[in-house]
């Protein structure tokens, strides 16, 4: 398929919050602390706006897995690949993963991966910032809202237009969370999200 069809398949779709979605969030997690390595396995995260619980969000649980720097990130890649994970990009020491594309459209639940090393977790930084400032957050929602109609079936072109905001948002988060998931680790939780 070229990246229209893939587009035209798989349009940006928004909808209100679902609680529902921590629930897919857990399941996700429970199967990934099984199958990954624990000796490489940092963290894992819900993050983007499913995990924000109060503004519209793509109904996609965003999943976030740091990994030791020195982790085998092709081995970690096919043990996603095992459980249905399929790898949609790699970049640097990033891969992006989803789970829920089918050849007829989206199934009942969907989900994207990042693959990180140690350090590369800026979507905490995001996350936490907008959960704690729902101002803020209400004004990512009304940015999404805006573009949706206008980059329905072009998703580069939508994570673009948002590009902006979420790096201001993110260094003011930086600023004001300095060391927060580096305390996390040294507690030894591999699970960030138990004390929100």
């Amino acid at each position: 398929m070229t990246l229209e069809e893939l587009w035209q398949l798989f349009p940006i779709i928004l909808t209100p919050y679902n609680p529902g979605w921590k629930d897919w969030y857990r399941e996700q997690q429970a199967v990934l602390f099984h199958i990954l390595p624990a000796q490489q396995l940092l963290r894992i995260s819900h993050v983007g706006s499913t995990a924000i619980g109060t503004i519209w969000a793509k109904p996609t649980v965003d999943i976030l897995v740091e990994v030791r720097k020195d982790s085998d990130l092709e081995k970690i890649a096919e043990l996603l690949n095992r459980c249905g994970y399929m790898l949609m990009s790699r970049q640097d020491n990033r891969m992006s993963f989803n789970l829920g594309y089918t050849e007829t459209g989206f199934a009942e639940k969907v989900f994207h991966l990042h693959l990180r090393l140690e350090g590369d977790h800026d979507e905490l930084y995001f996350r936490d910032f907008l959960i704690e400032y729902p101002e803020t957050a209400k004004e990512y929602e009304q940015l999404k809202l805006s573009l949706w109609k206008q980059f329905e079936h072009d998703r580069d072109g939508y994570t673009e237009a948002k590009t902006a905001f979420v790096r201001s948002v993110t260094e003011k988060a930086k600023q004001l969370y300095v060391g927060r998931y580096e305390t996390d680790l040294k507690r030894g939780s591999k699970d960030h999200d138990a004390d929100r």
